[in-house]
């Protein structure tokens, strides 16, 4: 028997739903596509004053947290003919980096990170850079269109000068999905959710206090809802909104994710 077999699962993410939904479904389970994030690109010339401040040399470091948003800025610049600055102001400065898709964007360019989390979360990323000095430091700050309120809190304290760059930035999702979303989880009409970044859990708990129902959502996910994360990222955004049980794979991949949710059944119907 497929352990998915009879389960019903959410998937909140955006990215490869499809790719996710024959997984689920070659598993034996269910999927239903219900995107809890909204992401949209900013305009290019918004993008392109901030390379042409990035590429003038005078930033102590540069912080990157997401892979896609460091390829943006590369790309940005290599239309504005300022790829060879851009990558000569990465090559002079510090280099800060959270995740393994920043680590392998930026391998591409042929930069190495002087400091990288320990774990893939942001606060792994603060972690290490506390044995660096910022005090009067220019830092530039690439941020994935959500707060990161521990790393500029870093930052502030030291007495750095960030300043922040939003390649893109996350929207609301439609009310119309949440409010199924939601519905499904009260109604246990859903076995799991598939979580696929941070933005996600945290526009679902807003939408749930809104209505009145998060003491119901977070009382679904500890009995009869699997919150499942595709990273420590996702699962820590699920912990900071009360989520104790998160199903989190070993390696942080979609697809495995999916199958760490197979493996968590199996091991339920096996106790």
């Amino acid at each position: 028997m497929r352990r998915l077999e009879g389960k019903r699962v959410a998937l909140a993410g955006q990215r490869k739903v499809e790719d996710i939904k024959k997984i689920v479904e070659n598993l034996g389970g269910t999927a239903l596509i219900r995107p809890a994030q909204g992401t949209t690109f900013l305009d290019d010339t918004h993008l392109e004053e901030d390379v042409k401040d990035l590429v003038q040399g005078t930033y102590d470091w540069f912080i990157f947290t997401t892979g896609i948003g460091t390829e943006i800025l590369y790309n940005t610049a290599d239309k504005m003919g300022l790829a060879s600055e851009f990558l000569a102001a990465l090559k002079s400065a510090k280099i800060g980096a959270r995740g393994y898709k920043t680590i392998n964007m930026l391998k591409k360019l042929g930069v190495t990170p002087t400091v990288r989390d320990d774990d893939g979360s942001t606060a792994g990323l603060v972690r290490e850079l506390k044995s660096h000095s910022f005090d009067g430091c220019k830092v530039a700050l690439q941020l994935h269109g959500d707060p990161a309120p521990a790393l500029m809190t870093f930052l502030n304290d030291q007495n750095a000068k960030a300043k922040d760059i939003l390649p893109y930035k996350h929207i609301p999702p439609q009310t119309d999905v949440m409010e199924q979303l939601l519905d499904e989880i009260l109604t246990r009409k859903v076995d799991a959710v598939n979580f696929t970044s941070a933005p996600q859990p945290r526009n679902l708990f807003s939408f749930a206090r809104e209505k009145g129902k998060e003491q119901e959502v977070l009382e679904a996910f500890e009995t009869d809802v699997v919150a499942l994360s595709v990273g420590k990222v996702t699962a820590a955004a699920l912990n900071d909104q009360g989520v104790k049980r998160v199903v989190v794979p070993l390696q942080e991949r979609m697809g495995s994710a999916i199958v760490a949710l197979e493996q968590y059944y199996q091991q339920t119907i096996e106790k």
